[in-house]
C-alpha cells in the first residue's frame, strides 16, 4: 500500500519527486542531493527510480530506517484515538443517557 501511495505516476517506479513527497510526509524532508544519494544507495547506483523490489528490500532489509520512520508516522496517527484498556468502569442508572 505504501509503495502504491507514493508511485505518483502509476508506472511501477518511485521517482525523485515521489521520494521527496514521501520523506516530507514522514516529517524528514531532504534536499535533492540527499534524495539522489538515497535512491542511488537503494538501487545500487543502477537506476534513478526505485522499483517495487528495491522498496521491499529496503523495508525488510538490515537498513530498515525507512520502515521505522513509516511505523513511527503511522503510530503517531493512531495515538490521537487511544483505546482504553482493562474492563469498563461500573455504571449505575443515573449515569445512563
Amino acid at each position: 500500500e505504501k509503495y502504491m501511495e507514493f508511485d505518483l505516476n502509476n508506472q511501477g517506479e518511485i521517482d525523485l519527486m515521489s521520494v521527496k513527497r514521501m520523506m516530507e510526509k514522514m516529517g524528514a524532508p531532504k534536499t535533492h542531493l540527499e534524495l539522489k544519494k538515497m535512491i542511488s544507495e537503494v538501487t545500487g547506483g543502477v537506476s534513478e527510480t526505485i522499483s517495487y523490489q528495491d522498496f521491499v528490500n529496503v523495508m525488510l532489509g538490515k537498513r530498515s530506517a525507512v520502515l521505522k520512520l513509516v511505523m513511527m508516522f503511522e503510530g503517531k496517527a493512531n495515538e490521537s484515538n487511544p483505546k482504553p484498556s482493562g474492563p469498563p468502569p461500573e455504571r449505575d442508572i443515573a449515569s445512563l443517557p
